[in-house]
């Protein structure tokens, strides 16, 4: 690819990818694209990519074959899309390997296969198939963030760019102040979805403000929680989504230093950014001058070991600069101190991701999504015996009930819900009837819920409320970094106490000191990880008493999974 030099270099080249795009799907070819993530991977996409290959290179059917990022139905991976000549794309779910000869020959002789169909990309019905807007989990979400994702190739700047990418750091650029642009996110109210929930444009202002120099602003993409798994996806779909967020960051803030953060065990979405960063370079949209606009940028990619206390905002500056990723007392704020002791600012993946459709469409249209106090869309990870596991994009203020028994199906056969564990492994969960409360930043709050990263867990009955709670401390337990004493010592006391009522030795004063010191742990602790590592564990009590008494007082675990009936026997 050329440098290009100017805006008029872009708008030509724009003007080439469009055409391209445009006659890849008009052409008497054969369309068909492969879903390649880590989830779809796992099931055996790429045997089916390169089963895909091997039957193609016959020569029967004249086809292009490409790969695509996540779409966000991780229940019906692995998916393909077909579009045969004059059709609609059609979108198949679970098409393992073996069934590939199955479905190309059906599609050869002009049957559709509608048991393995999710839909069309179409407005209307096709042949009697449902457009795919119409399928269950798609139809009350509003994909802003996901509007590409399983449609353009991931690694191939040319087709973001066909399909409308970077033109709002285009208009940042060439039509707006680095203050018009503050101001825009500012009336977008655009909140942090890394789970803190603080207003993006209010940091970008104060960043703005601090007058020290130089100034870095940075990707927070570590996502090291269980059960959340939405910013690997973002990055795996749509790199150059959060890299044009990132830049319009940058210009924002008038500085050229730019970084991502990403979990090192997010492999895929690792290679793909670091892909799109040198897609960005090789083109002119990162470098000195760029499109002879005078402002400079560059990006460069960190990755850490796995370490779940990196993904807290002072912790990964440190990791950044090759420190141990350890968090630091506050103040001073990130905005005044962070890289190297310089102003930064950092927001989660999706807060970079959501910054384009805002400059593109106005601050204001973006506020009027979702409530008054937390606007826009937010991507929800949903795991447990639902139907349709996935990535879901939807307006926030959609009530608990309709995400879980709408947009993600409700249970399975089989089993009965019991209920959601809220905020990733930092708040507590919400019964049955506590679930007609809007999903958003605040409304959670007052039922000890958390809106936290949008990582949910749907439990049934065959889930036992202490071994639960026992897994979530855990984790924390383990993840702890070890440097202020309440999170230190105290996670693993509650963690002890557990294991003591699991295993049969509980006594009723257990109850009243996992409340006592829990107290001491949230409010002492030095950072997020301590402050709300209590938490799932005091919902827990406080939602399913009777279980935790059971296991004290008569000695039996309701679910069965307990280890119990070991430890009675072995007194």
């Amino acid at each position: 690819m050329a440098v290009l030099t100017d805006r008029a270099a872009f708008e030509a080249f724009t003007a080439a990818a469009r055409a391209k795009w445009d006659e890849l799907w008009a052409g008497d070819h054969w369309v068909i694209s492969v879903g390649i993530s880590e989830c779809s991977i796992a099931k055996g996409a790429l045997e089916t990519y390169k089963h895909l290959e091997l039957v193609l290179s016959e020569g029967h059917i004249p086809a292009v074959l490409r790969r695509v990022g996540c779409a966000g139905w991780c229940f019906a991976e692995p998916f393909i899309e077909i579009k045969p000549p004059g059709s609609p794309p059609i979108v198949y779910g679970w098409v393992t390997t073996d069934r590939v000869p199955e479905l190309l020959d059906s599609l050869r002789r002009g049957e559709w296969r509608p048991e393995w169909v999710l839909g069309v990309r179409a407005p209307e019905a096709w042949q009697g198939i449902p457009p795919l807007q119409a399928h269950p989990f798609l139809r009350a979400q509003r994909r802003i963030l996901f509007e590409h994702a399983g449609v353009i190739d991931p690694e191939s700047i040319e087709e973001y760019i066909a399909v409308g990418g970077y033109r709002a750091f285009l208009r940042a650029l060439f039509e707006m102040t680095p203050d018009e642009v503050v101001a825009e996110v500012k009336a977008s109210n655009l909140r942090g979805r890394g789970g803190a929930g603080f207003p993006a444009g209010i940091k970008w202002e104060s960043g703005r403000r601090t007058p020290a120099w130089p100034k870095y602003v940075v990707v927070n993409s570590h996502e090291g929680e269980p059960n959340v798994f939405k910013d690997r996806r973002l990055l795996e779909t749509n790199p150059h989504l959060v890299l044009e967020g990132l830049l319009i960051g940058c210009y924002a803030l008038e500085t050229p230093y730019g970084y991502n953060y990403i979990g090192g065990e997010h492999a895929l979405a690792l290679r793909r950014f670091q892909r799109a960063v040198e897609q960005a370079y090789e083109l002119g949209l990162l470098g000195d001058d760029i499109l002879g606009s005078g402002f400079s940028c560059h990006v460069r990619v960190r990755t850490g070991g796995g370490a779940y206390i990196c993904g807290e905002g002072s912790a990964l500056m440190y990791a950044i600069m090759g420190q141990r990723g350890q968090p630091r007392t506050k103040p001073p704020r990130s905005v005044e101190e962070g890289l190297w002791r310089r102003p930064t600012v950092l927001n989660n993946t999706e807060t970079f991701a959501s910054v384009p459709a805002i400059i593109r469409n106005g601050g204001s249209w973006y506020a009027s999504l979702g409530t008054k106090e937390s606007t826009g869309t937010k991507l929800i990870t949903m795991q447990g015996p639902v139907r349709y596991l996935g990535v879901a994009e939807v307006e926030l203020g959609i009530s608990m009930r309709s995400l879980i028994f709408d947009v993600f199906g409700g249970m399975r056969p089989g089993y009965r819900f019991k209920g959601v564990q809220t905020g990733g492994v930092s708040a507590g969960p919400l019964r049955e009837d506590e679930l007609d409360v809007p999903v958003d930043f605040d409304s959670l709050t007052p039922l000890g819920g958390m809106l936290g990263s949008g990582g949910f867990v749907v439990f049934d009955e065959s889930v036992c409320a202490v071994d639960f709670a026992r897994y979530l401390v855990g984790f924390s337990r383990y993840e702890s970094c070890g440097k202020c004493t309440p999170c230190r010592l105290g996670t693993p006391a509650l963690v002890e106490i557990l294991d003591r009522i699991r295993y049969g030795y509980g006594r009723p004063e257990d109850l009243d000191i996992i409340r006592y010191a829990s107290k001491h742990i949230i409010e002492l602790s030095l950072c997020g990880l301590g402050q709300v590592a209590p938490m799932p564990l005091l919902g827990m009590l406080e939602r399913f008493q009777e279980e935790f008494l059971e296991h004290v007082t008569e000695r039996r675990c309701r679910a069965g999974v307990c280890p119990i009936e070991a430890g009675i026997a072995a007194r």
